[in-house]
């Protein structure tokens, strides 16, 4: 994932480190957004700093889709009308979705086909 001073990061790939924190976390706990940035741009915050909008982005695909829910001040919220801190978790459960492959590639194919994210340092 990282090449030099470029990490690219794939919005399944982004996908991929929401569920997997979820779901790492377990049910009733969330998860930081910072926390699933980390995870993939390592601890450079001018790397992992670039990540928190596409991060955004892909978790309020996902609470549309029913597969992770958004919390703000431990309620959830309206993806699409949250604003300000928030935090990630699995849906309570039996409200989950069953995860389909149809998801990802849906996900992709809105962003372009072969089309990838490029984070680049801003001090270098």
């Amino acid at each position: 994932m990282t090449v030099g001073s470029t990490v690219r990061i794939s919005p399944s790939d982004l996908r991929e480190a929401i569920l997997g924190a979820c779901a790492k976390r377990g049910l009733e706990k969330s998860v930081c957004p910072s926390e699933v940035a980390r995870s993939l741009g390592g601890k450079d915050e001018t790397i992992w700093r670039h990540l928190m909008k596409p991060i955004r982005r892909e978790a309020v695909r996902l609470a549309k889709e029913g597969r992770i829910v958004i919390q703000r001040k431990g309620q959830i919220v309206d993806p699409e009308a949250f604003k300000g801190i928030y935090r990630l978790a699995l849906p309570p459960e039996g409200d989950a979705p069953a995860p389909s492959i149809d998801d990802d590639q849906a996900a992709a194919d809105s962003y372009g086909a072969g089309i990838r994210e490029s984070i680049r340092p801003t001090n270098q």
